[in-house]
């Protein structure tokens, strides 16, 4: 069983299709990562229930250093998964553009960075100050 799934775990991450596969990678495990942070989200909030007290002792988290730099990545997964499930939207409304594919995978890495540098910059100011 446990070698079975060793196996299929390796197939799976095995390089197949240059830009396609990457975004298709990171697609997933930007898709795992938000819906990691959302669960987490829905329990700090459930702890509300028992009194702002216990929520407020939670909130010191948020507030250390690796807390705030793990909203770069939380922003870089919510960003990058948007951008490539635009552009997987925006082929598979037109099939006739997967021929483009390529060009589509750099067009989105552009528009992606050309949103996510300048923030990422931002939300970095905004933690030193």
């Amino acid at each position: 069983m446990a070698q079975g799934a060793l196996q299929l775990a390796r197939e799976g991450l095995r390089y197949r299709g240059r830009e396609g596969q990457w975004s298709w990678l990171l697609h997933r495990v930007t898709g795992i990562g938000v819906f990691l942070f959302l669960a987490l989200h829905i329990v700090d909030i459930f702890l509300m229930s028992f009194g702002e007290e216990v929520f407020n002792e939670l909130l010191f988290i948020y507030k250390q250093p690796w807390a705030r730099i793990g909203h770069i990545f939380l922003f870089f997964g919510v960003l990058f998964h948007a951008v490539n499930g635009i552009r997987v939207t925006v082929l598979d409304f037109w099939p006739s553009a997967w021929r483009y594919q390529r060009q589509a995978v750099w067009i989105q890495v552009a528009i992606f960075l050309v949103l996510f540098v300048p923030s990422a910059i931002a939300i970095l100011i905004s933690m030193l100050s």
